[in-house]
């Protein structure tokens, strides 16, 4: 019986430290239905997000492309509007996204680590504004649906990769 109990409590205590380990978290999706899928969770393996690409046209954001490291992901959405180029500086992190949608992503702003704000887009529609769950968390990718515009984006974080010698 003595066995039973602490294998029980030593089990325990192994599951609530996998638990406090945990620090990804997701928001959203936020935008309107439609589109075709995309993910880049397979891009996070590049780096970190070291610069972001949004195109814009009057009144939405057409396209997105980040680098992860120094890898570009794949471009999403249509080729209509205005090119859009930042590159954070080393170190740097996008640690709160906000926008604006009604049925199409209108507005993206990411704030950084160092008080940096990036806008995008046009300032009208329904409000988001996406932050980690988790203490020293930053946005890893990106996850959403696009056709000829963005239709929805999903933020996705987790603790900054330790080890980058790519970027």
């Amino acid at each position: 019986m003595l066995t039973i109990t602490l294998l029980a409590l030593l089990c325990a205590s192994a599951s609530a430290s996998a638990i406090q380990a945990r620090a990804s978290s997701y928001n959203g999706e936020y935008g309107g239905g439609g589109g075709e899928r995309f993910s880049h969770s397979g891009n996070q393996l590049d780096g970190p997000i070291t610069a972001l690409r949004v195109r814009v046209n009057k009144y939405y954001i057409v396209g997105l492309q980040v680098r992860y490291g120094k890898v570009w992901s794949d471009y999403v959405g249509g080729k209509q509007g205005d090119l859009e180029e930042i590159f954070l500086h080393p170190g740097e992190s996008v640690i709160q996204v906000s926008g604006k949608y009604k049925y199409y992503l209108r507005k993206l702003v990411f704030v950084t680590d160092k008080g940096r704000y990036l806008p995008f887009g046009k300032d009208t529609g329904t409000s988001f504004n996406a932050v980690p769950l988790h203490p020293n968390t930053v946005l890893r990718f990106i996850s959403g649906r696009s056709g000829s515009l963005i239709n929805a984006i999903g933020l996705h974080w987790d603790v900054y990769p330790s080890d980058c010698s790519s970027c």
